[in-house]
């Protein structure tokens, strides 16, 4: 009996205390779990946005915003660039056709170009001395008319109302395959002016200041008269300035032979240019002076 006795007080002390142990655990929150450890690096900004730097660079840099003088100084700068361009390649070409000359043309090209720096400065000095006669002389109108009468006479070859000789040379081009053009012969002569010829004849027709050419079936037209090769060139000036000018690097004798054309250059102390213009008068133009 007592046994029995003291198997129920037992299983009586201990059915209390396991009954409160659920209690207590019924009453504790339940647990909870550990938070993840944060990324190192991570910014206050990053979290807010949830974007990292470079996102928030790309998304500032992109679209790009432009304000109107931004725009302005954009399309300045644009235009500055591009007249800087355009000025380098038009100096490139320009001196392109220098840069494969041999030596000894670029020598003749440098000694065409001192030789008319000279020419312009006699010129120049006689002009200062013709001022000085007429300052410095006791009789100026009798000297006025000498210098009267001699530039009548330079204005008359200029003209082509006067006979004029001297020294120069003789240029003389076969066109067989007739391919020479008008243009090519103008150019002959542009290039002989800027040599320094002082009158031009062309199969007797003298040229000057108003003369015009034209192709006229298989010859050529100077001043509406039809003219037909050769084409023989008289000119008057100095031959040692003329000559080189024809056979520049890419000038008149290059380019016609070029087309198949033969040239032949003389010199002389005496050519003789006696075609003659008839003087036209002017129908408009009259003279200022009193």
């Amino acid at each position: 009996m007592s046994d029995e006795n003291e198997n129920k007080n037992g299983g009586e002390a201990t059915e209390p205390a396991q009954t409160s142990e659920h209690r207590l655990r019924r009453e504790l929150p339940e647990e909870v779990p550990a938070a993840a450890p944060e990324r190192s690096g991570t910014t206050d900004d990053e979290q807010a946005t949830g974007m990292t730097g470079r996102q928030r660079l790309v998304q500032g840099l992109w679209p790009p915003r432009v304000s109107r003088a931004q725009l302005i100084v954009a399309v300045l700068l644009f235009g500055l660039g591009f007249g800087l361009a355009v000025q380098v390649a038009s100096n490139s070409d320009g001196s392109s056709a220098l840069r494969g000359a041999r030596q000894e043309d670029l020598v003749r090209i440098l000694d065409e170009l001192d030789d008319r720096t000279q020419r312009l400065q006699d010129e120049k000095q006689g002009l200062e001395d013709q001022r000085a006669e007429l300052e410095n002389s006791s009789d100026r109108a009798e000297e006025a008319r000498k210098q009267t009468a001699e530039k009548e006479k330079q204005l008359g070859i200029l003209a082509g109302t006067v006979t004029a000789e001297g020294p120069g040379i003789t240029m003389t081009i076969q066109d067989t395959k007739g391919t020479v053009q008008a243009d090519m012969l103008l150019d002959a002569i542009q290039e002989l002016r800027a040599a320094g010829a002082e009158a031009i004849e062309v199969n007797g027709v003298r040229v000057v200041a108003g003369t015009y050419l034209a192709d006229a079936g298989k010859g050529v037209s100077v001043d509406g008269n039809k003219i037909t090769q050769p084409y023989r060139f008289k000119v008057i000036g100095k031959p040692q300035d003329l000559e080189p000018a024809l056979n520049i690097p890419g000038g008149v004798v290059q380019t016609l032979e070029k087309e198949q054309a033969t040239i032949t250059v003389e010199r002389s102390t005496k050519i003789i240019v006696d075609a003659l213009r008839a003087a036209k008068r002017p129908d408009y133009a009259r003279s200022s002076s009193q």
